[in-house]
């Protein structure tokens, strides 16, 4: 009886078992679907190398170093290798964009515009029309001007013809009464002419002498009296203007350019824009300048010639090269209320097809002084020593050397060195980035891990090595959880 009641309850185990292995196959199951395997991923090298070297530098960090048996105190550095590299001290400066020769077309002339011959974009010849006036007053005005004139050159014509006649008579009178005085002056000698008579001849030819000198004569011919010359350049005057005026309502371009602006419209009197805005603008875009305002603190250190690097949200993250080719021999006001002074200064675009445009704004860069292939460190690596001179502190195998150094050209973060007298540089030689002042020549110091003397392992592997050792760990790690997992479910 008792081995009976010892089955039945094994029995019903073994189905409890059943039961609950369905159960948790199929809850297995529905989590699958839901959620992949966790994948325990063991370290490549790599991060191995790194964790070692992260370890180190916090070791480095706490400023511990174990000498012998003895804990020493020393400063923590960050180095990096002496290199020679090209520098440049550049001036960042913006301004707007325009060609090199601008016109405005404007009209004094009231007349409505009857037509125009461009659109904005078109490029033009010089003397090519741009547009017309109506010029129906125009001519009016030319026809009166030139009446005038013509009545004025008439009316000289004919005072010189009277002027001629008149002193032609006043010549003969004069000579007439001449003679007859001298024949006089005979007779009074004998006593035939009284005197009264004689003085009467005589006040006779002094009236003839008179009249005759009134007349203008320039190289012994008479010529007409000088307010019809003053007439005539008058009438001339408006007469050209009247002329000019006609021509000028055919409007041309001064310039061959691009028209950029077309203000005008048919229908408008020319001399009566909005604004007193011009009819047509004009450059020449084919050479493209930058206009720039130079700080009086900064001009002494640029001068025509200088390079510059251009740069323009609309060239897209490329540059085009440029020259510094005038500055302004004045100043003027910053503006804004300050009481600074700025110099305008020019820069000429020298490449083209840059995508610059004539109207925006641009950056310039210029070189006011550079050095190639020579040595560069930061300007942070630089110490000023108590007699002013400058230094670079060298680590050789955590000990300190003070090399002191000239300097030379200098930029925004990096400057130009040379070794003072007695001094040496070599190539990839490890120098303190940002040296203390209380370091002097033999300190010890324990230098930051990313510097492979100091983490003793490559700092770098390739991307192929790292990818490769991460694969080959991943399928190690997956073959392990489904040989895991073969092995759960046979049991």
């Amino acid at each position: 009886m008792k081995e009976k009641e010892k089955d039945n309850s094994l029995s019903n185990e073994l189905q409890e078992d059943d039961f609950d292995r369905k159960l948790e196959a199929m809850l297995s199951d529905d989590s699958s679907a839901e959620k992949p395997k966790k994948r325990r991923r063991r370290w490549s090298k790599k991060k191995k190398i790194a964790a070692g070297a992260a370890a180190i530098a916090v070791v480095a960090f706490l400023g511990f170093n174990v000498l012998g048996n003895n804990k020493e105190t020393v400063p923590v550095v960050s180095t990096a290798p002496l290199e020679k590299s090209d520098i440049q001290d550049i001036l960042s400066v913006s301004g707007p964009v325009s060609g090199t020769d601008s016109v405005d077309v404007m009209s004094n002339i009231h007349g409505k515009i009857k037509s125009i011959a461009v659109k904005e974009g078109d490029k033009v010849a010089a003397g090519q029309l741009l547009g017309e006036i109506d010029d129906t007053e125009l001519l009016k005005e030319l026809e009166i001007a030139q009446n005038s004139y013509d009545l004025a050159v008439a009316n000289k014509e004919e005072n010189l013809k009277a002027a001629q006649n008149g002193y032609a008579k006043a010549l003969q009178d004069y000579q007439a009464a001449e003679a007859n005085y001298n024949r006089l002056s005979i007779l009074a000698q004998t006593g035939s002419v009284s005197q009264v008579d004689l003085e009467q001849a005589a006040n006779s030819m002094n009236d003839a002498r008179r009249a005759m000198e009134g007349y203008n004569l320039e190289n012994g011919q008479v010529v007409a009296d000088k307010s019809y010359d003053l007439q005539i350049k008058n009438a001339q005057f408006n007469l050209d203007k009247a002329m000019e005026n006609l021509n000028n309502a055919r409007m041309t371009a001064p310039i061959a350019g691009t028209v950029v602006r077309v203000n005008g419209k048919v229908g408008q009197f020319a001399d009566d824009l909005e604004n007193n805005r011009p009819i047509f603008t004009i450059e020449n875009l084919e050479t493209l300048e930058l206009e720039i305002q130079i700080s009086e603190y900064s001009i002494g250190q640029v001068e025509v010639g200088q390079k510059a690097t251009i740069t323009a949200d609309i060239m897209g993250g490329s540059s085009a090269q440029g020259e510094v080719i005038s500055i302004s021999p004045t100043g003027e006001e910053k503006g804004g209320g300050s009481t600074e002074r700025v110099i305008p200064t020019k820069i000429r675009v020298l490449d083209k097809d840059t995508k610059l445009i004539a109207g925006i704004t641009a950056k310039a860069g210029i070189v006011l002084d550079e050095a190639k292939d020579t040595w560069v460190v930061p300007i942070s690596a630089l110490r000023t020593e108590p007699d002013g001179s400058n230094a670079i502190v060298a680590v050789e195998n955590g000990v300190c050397r003070i090399i002191p150094v000239t300097t030379g050209v200098e930029s925004d973060i990096s400057v130009e060195i040379f070794p003072a007298e007695g001094a040496e540089l070599s190539e990839g030689m490890e120098y303190i980035v940002t040296p203390d002042a209380a370091l002097t020549e033999g300190s010890k110091v324990a230098v930051l891990p990313g510097n492979a003397a100091m983490a003793g392992v490559p700092v770098q592997e390739t991307a192929a090595e790292e990818s490769s050792e991460q694969t080959e760990s991943e399928s190690a790690e997956e073959t392990a959880e489904t040989t895991d997992a073969e092995t759960s479910e046979a049991q």
